[in-house]
This record gives structure tokens, sequence and C-alpha cells, in this order.
């Protein structure tokens, strides 16, 4: 019976290769030789004469001016990035320093790769809508060229019915704008606590801060050090160990004019240099009022790191690091509203059994409890969240992914006390959706993976990554589907 539940769509959302930006590129970026191709590169370009000048950047804004926004201002900002390579930087006109920019970037397709893994929440704009319509952000996991992921976005309609309509997502795109940010001192702390960095330099500063702080205040109280705590043996190690981890905490905004498809979410720390990956969206509800959140993967190449990001409205993001044994893997999803006070999320910090963590009052997750391992044989490798709870009136419903044979990716369900949600009320018997043969071949083959759904009009609505080549949707009804689980309840109720 569970394999008729899901419903798919027949419209699909495919990687788009002209959805570029542009980004800083320096040729042969070898920092061990004394002249580098960069500065051959900006020497060869100051020997041009100023018309050939001219016409070279004639040339490029005719080339690639519509495809972007700003192109001017993006050469000059890389200009600004490589001039230190130039011996005699004021020589230059301001013809050749745009033109030296310009050689300085390149265009890359943000989802030439992949487009994958995405997650579904009501958009901010509940404007101009039909009876039974609801407008829907989904967030997606678009990769380019060198398996770099970032996070875009697409705007949608549900309804009626099952009805689905995909707005358009051409136009240029822009990487969010960093910007200053309230740092908390509690998440520094936790921080460096996870660290192990606790000396008298630590402690001195986290007790000179506020609780909230801007840039400029750090800084300050870091110039404030006795000399003699500085001067000692782990001096410049804790200050490098500060400043880096307090920049783990940003902000990105992006200019009202952009549209919600056109704006990149892009990597902006180390932490983050090789990609944000499987952003989960959830519409979280509190007493303050409603609130976007998500947590996403931070990779640098070697090492991963979870992030909780916060927006009020879709335009300007606030990232955090998430800290403590329940944030030590891939996958949390956030619960979209506090349960008898707690803040919870799903986890996976052992790396293949589903596990519920809660906040502390010291900003760490705590070690989980388990909810679910693996057990059935389509799940036996690893088990995790397609994203955050949703909460029915039977109880938290929570999407699953299981790991079989062939490293074979499918789609289950559980259920969760809507008051206890350590307690697992019972399991859809088998997949809720597989790969089919249209699922099966991508990217990474044999592999269907959401990062969150949402309920409208009482069915459940799913977007899906197929073989991680493109997105598919998949309605479910939840009624249905909540009595299929009831069919198969856990033995007594499974206590975590």
């Amino acid at each position: 019976m569970t394999g008729t539940l899901a419903i798919r769509q027949d419209l699909t959302l495919s990687p788009d290769p002209r959805r570029v930006i542009v980004k800083l590129f320096v040729p042969g970026e070898d920092a061990a030789v004394a002249r580098t191709r960069a500065q051959a590169l900006i020497d060869r370009v100051a020997q041009l004469d100023e018309e050939e000048t001219g016409r070279l950047l004639r040339d490029t804004f005719h080339r690639f001016g519509a495809r972007h926004r700003d192109l001017d201002a993006t050469f000059h900002h890389h200009y600004d990035l490589v001039r230190h390579r130039i011996a005699r930087a004021r020589d230059l006109s301001p013809t050749t320093r745009l033109l030296v920019g310009a050689y300085f970037s390149h265009e890359y397709a943000v989802e030439a790769a992949a487009l994958c893994n995405p997650s579904m929440v009501a958009h901010p704009d509940q404007t101009d809508l039909g009876a039974g319509q609801l407008r829907v952000a989904v967030s997606l996991r678009q990769i380019g060229e060198g398996h770099l992921s970032s996070i875009g976005f697409a705007t949608a309609v549900l309804g009626p019915g099952r009805r689905l309509t995909v707005a358009d997502r051409s136009g240029r795109l822009a990487v969010g704008q960093r910007v200053g940010v309230r740092h908390r001192r509690d998440l520094l702390a936790a921080g460096l606590a996870e660290e192990a960095c606790d000396n008298e330099i630590t402690a001195t500063v986290l007790d000179a801060l506020p609780d909230r702080y801007d840039e400029a205040t750090f800084e300050r109280v870091l110039g404030n050090l006795p000399p003699d705590l500085l001067s000692r043996r782990a001096g410049l190690g804790t200050l490098e160990q500060l400043r880096r981890t307090n920049a783990a905490s940003y902000a990105t905004t992006f200019s009202a004019d952009t549209a919600l498809h056109e704006r990149v979410l892009w990597p902006a720390t180390p932490a983050e240099s090789n990609g944000l990956e499987d952003a989960r969206f959830v519409r979280f509800v509190d007493e303050s009022g409603p609130l976007y959140r998500a947590t996403y993967t931070a990779y640098d190449g070697r090492r991963i790191a979870t992030r909780a990001l916060a927006s009020s409205d879709l335009r300007r993001f606030e990232i955090t690091p998430m800290r403590g044994p329940g944030a030590r893997n891939k996958g949390i999803a956030l619960f979209p509203r506090t349960v008898a006070g707690r803040h919870l999320a799903l986890c996976r910090a052992d790396g293949e059994t589903i596990g519920l963590t809660c906040l502390d009052g010291e900003n760490r997750w705590k070690p989980p409890v388990p909810l679910h391992a693996p057990r059935d044989s389509w799940e036996l490798i690893q088990v995790g969240n397609c994203g955050s709870p949703i909460e029915t009136d039977a109880g938290w419903l929570v999407l699953t992914h299981g790991v079989g044979p062939m490293r074979r990716y499918a789609i289950g369900a559980l259920l969760l006390d809507l008051h206890r949600p350590e307690r697992v009320v019972a399991q859809l018997p088998g997949a809720l959706l597989s790969p089919d043969k249209a699922d099966r071949d991508g990217y990474v083959p044999n592999v269907v993976y959401s990062c969150g759904g949402l309920v409208h009009a009482g069915e459940l609505w799913l977007p899906y990554g197929a073989s991680d080549a493109r997105v598919g949707f998949a309605t479910v009804p939840v009624a249905a589907l909540i009595a299929a689980m009831m069919e198969s309840p856990a033995p007594g109720g499974r206590d975590g």
C-alpha cells in the first residue's frame, strides 16, 4: 500500500547552466613563486594602449553586461583585490583598472552540475492568490564546477487541489553581501569550549564582552588585553582562535529589488569554502512571531560543520554555528516550535541513527536521545531525517531517509508523540518514495532525498532530489499516510 501513497507530479526542476554569477579568478594562484601568473597578466594588461583597452572593455560589457547586476562594480571590486600586485597602481587609468578587474573575473554556473535536496516553506508573500492556494519558497542545493554547492531558491504556488505552478527562474542572480551582525557571547563561549580553548585570555575576553556585541566592540576588547597576557606562549594562537571562532557568525543581505529566485547564498567563511549543503528550512513560530530558520552543512574540503540560519523575510540572513554533541554531524532539522519550552531538533550524531537533541542554557545541543536506528532492509546502512518534523493532530510527522543495497536512498516516515517527541508512536511499513526508472539515473544515481516538505489542504507536499540530477515533487494524502502508519505502531510506543 505504501508504494501507492505518494503521487508524483509531472513537473520537475532541472539544472539550468544559464544561471551564472561572477567570481574572482586568479590565474596561477601560487604564492610560492616570486612572480606569479597574476603579476604577469597585470603587466600585460597595463601595456595595452588606451584605445585597445577601451575597445576590450566595451566588448566585455556588451557580451556580459545584460547577464549580471552592476558588472562595473564587480570589476572595480576584483581590481581592488589584486591591486597589491601592481607596482604603480596610481598610474593606471580608470579604464585599465576596470579591464584588470575583468581579466580577474569569470562566470560560474551555480547549478551546471546538479540541482537537488530541496526544502519547502510558506512564502513571506501570500498576496494575489486564489482560494485553496499557497505560495511557497523552495530552497535548493545547487552544485557547479568543482562540486561547489550553494543555496538557491524557487517560488511556487500549491493548489487548488494537487495543482503545482513553479514561477519562472530566469533573471540576473545576486550573491548576498556580507554585513555587520550583533554577535552573541554565549555562542562564542560555546565555540571556544568545543575547541578546548580555555585560558586566561579567553576568560578575560568573555568577561569583558556584553551579551550582544558588534565587531568594533570585539576588536576593542582584544586591543585592551593586558600585555602580560598577550606575551604568554599561547597568546598569539589564542587571539587567532578567538577571531576565527567569532567570524563563524555573520550576516548576509540582498537588495530589495532582487526576487527570491535570484538570490544565492554563497560561501562566505573558510569553513564554507567548498560549499553550503542541504539546507533544511522551517517556518518557526513562537510568541515573538514567525521566523524562517534553517540548518545546513558547511564544508571546507576536509571537514564538515553545522550552521544555523535565521531570517524574517528571506532577504537578510543571519548565520551562526551550531555547537554541542547533538550538532556533530550532518542532517540536523529544527522543530517548527518549542515543545514544553524546549528548542528541539532531529539529528544523526553517530552517522546512522535518527536522534532527538535539545538546546541547553549555554546554546549547546545536548547528547541526542536515539529515536530510530537502521532496522528494515531498505535502510540498513543508515537512516536520517528528510527535513523538519511536521505537526499534525496525530503527532509529529517525520520524513526519513534510509540507505539500502547499492547505496540506494529511499524516503520513509515516523510519527512522534506530540507532547513527548522522545516517544515514537508509529512507523510507516516500508518506504514512502523510492527511486523509479525516471529517478535512478543522475549525478548521484539511485537516490530520492528531501530536506523538508509541508502540509497544505490535507496533502503532504514533498519536494525531492532525484539522483541529484533534478528536483521532483510528490503529494501524499495526510490522512491516508497517518492511517497506514497506525497499522504498524511502535510496540507499546518506543521511548528514546
